[in-house]
């Protein structure tokens, strides 16, 4: 019966997902070219008009050579860190991996229009530069969280109709934040984290498996496939600080979310790696914590990044978040699976969705202590932008519309997440049965290892010599 679910799935997905993937690029190449223009510093004619204007003598003032650098480090987090971060299941790798690679690609170019809808649309026109190819980042960031609870459980048209609903609601979300109720999230705490994994979990509590128990010695990690994530781990760990500091502006408001991200990071590793010890038996480390655990300080200092909380404070934080997030693989986890029937296979809820909470929260006290004597009169009004229509604003009622971000987000992803999860719920989109969850056998060609060793053997004995020889 296996094998014969394993033939109907690979024959679904040989129309189903080409299908997909075709339209949806040929899509995508129509909208950009009615849509999508280089902003003034991108564009040849553009950036040489934008020289005259403001009296710009050298091509090394351009955003990119400011930009770019923090791009590539959050393009690398994407890709690599998310992507190896989920290889810990011994038997899905590839999908894993491979998987990740494809929402993201797709998920990159529907962010650049969506956002752009909303943030760079002049005369019919989206404008893009340096900053909205970090911006698409962050938007995909949010799907591979939600990926983490899904993960090994769905398919790769799921996948791609996920990150179509995902990255349209998360940029109608990140509106309201940011322009709208004009809340300070440079991290990205409450529009990515906390989105992003209350979104996944809501869609992993509506497609509950009852079933998977046949499946434990799958859901299961080996010595390599550990080690390969944790790859992902120490991509992530070093580059989250380019990560929260990315779009923050030019000087101290940068330099200081890449401070403050630094110390909460390394707090985090120490009490991760002390509560680990207290809670397994015998005092031995869960590599399950160290890989994730860990990183909880990134995410929990991101909304208060840029802001005045000082080194030491970024230094509770992450002491905090390493406790909170390791008590929740161990406790939480459990529970809920058990009693809530959220079946959470990366664990987001103890690396995302808690500490994405504490980072909002932290965000909002901060925001709301902001006083004239720690920022200065003129940094009060350039760190919360208090301009324009924002000029009344005070630093308390400000905290309370960061504190009015979280509860968006929150609404957001639930909502959004059950709709989404309803969608994905519909039988023709070529999900695996339950004996076959957490398996690449079902969508990629895998060669087992005792597969390859006959294939080795018979290149030797064909050949009169070694392999290795050639």
């Amino acid at each position: 019966m296996a094998s014969f679910n394993l033939m109907s799935r690979s024959t679904s997905m040989r129309w189903r997902l080409p299908l997909v993937c075709l339209l949806w690029e040929v899509a995508m190449i129509v909208l950009f070219g009615v849509f999508v223009r280089f902003n003034p510093e991108a564009d040849a004619a553009g950036w040489m008009e934008e020289k005259y204007k403001k009296n710009i003598t050298s091509d090394a003032e351009n955003d990119f050579y400011f930009r770019y650098p923090s791009f590539q480090d959050v393009h690398v987090m994407i890709f690599v860190g998310f992507g190896f971060l989920m290889t810990f299941l011994q038997r899905y790798g590839f999908g894993a991996v491979g998987f990740n690679f494809l929402l993201a690609a797709f998920g990159i170019q529907w962010a650049i229009l969506m956002q752009g809808w909303f943030h760079t649309f002049e005369n019919g026109k989206i404008l893009i530069g340096v900053e909205s190819l970090i911006g698409a980042d962050f938007c995909v960031g949010s799907v591979c969280i939600a990926f983490g609870a899904l993960l090994g459980k769905v398919s790769p048209v799921q996948v791609l109709i996920m990150t179509l609903f995902q990255v349209t609601l998360f940029s109608v979300n990140e509106y309201i934040l940011l322009d709208l109720l004009h809340v300070k999230d440079a991290g990205g705490s409450m529009t990515i984290h906390t989105f992003g994994a209350y979104f996944g979990l809501t869609v992993t509590a509506i497609l509950y498996r009852p079933n998977l128990d046949s499946t434990k010695d799958k859901q299961s990690s080996s010595y390599y496939s550990d080690l390969f994530s944790m790859i992902g781990t120490l991509f992530l760990w070093m580059y989250w600080p380019s990560f929260n500091s990315a779009i923050s502006n030019h000087g101290d408001a940068q330099h200081r979310a890449a401070i403050n991200t630094y110390c909460s990071l390394a707090a985090c590793v120490l009490t991760t790696v002390a509560f680990s010890s207290v809670l397994e038996k015998k005092g031995k480390l869960n590599m399950v914590h160290i890989q994730n655990a860990t990183l909880a300080g990134g995410v929990a200092v991101g909304t208060a990044a840029e802001m005045m909380l000082t080194p030491y404070g970024s230094l509770i934080v992450g002491f905090i978040c390493g406790i909170v997030s390791t008590v929740g693989f161990v406790f939480f986890t459990p529970f809920l699976e058990s009693k809530l029937r959220i079946q959470d296979t990366c664990g987001i809820h103890n690396l995302h969705a808690m500490p994405g909470l504490i980072g909002g929260i932290v965000g909002a006290v901060t925001a709301a202590a902001a006083t004239e004597g720690v920022y200065g009169t003129e940094g009060l009004i350039l760190a919360f932008d208090f301009t324009g229509a924002y000029a009344t604003r005070t630093p308390s009622v400000q905290g309370g519309f960061q504190a009015a971000g979280i509860a968006v987000s929150l609404g957001m992803a639930l909502a959004g997440g059950a709709i989404v999860g309803g969608i994905l719920k519909l039988p023709f989109f070529g999900d695996p049965p339950d004996e076959n969850c957490f398996d690449d056998d079902v969508y990629w060609e895998v060669v087992e290892e005792g597969e390859n060793q006959s294939s080795l053997y018979s290149m030797q004995n064909s050949n009169g010599k070694s392999v290795t020889n050639f």
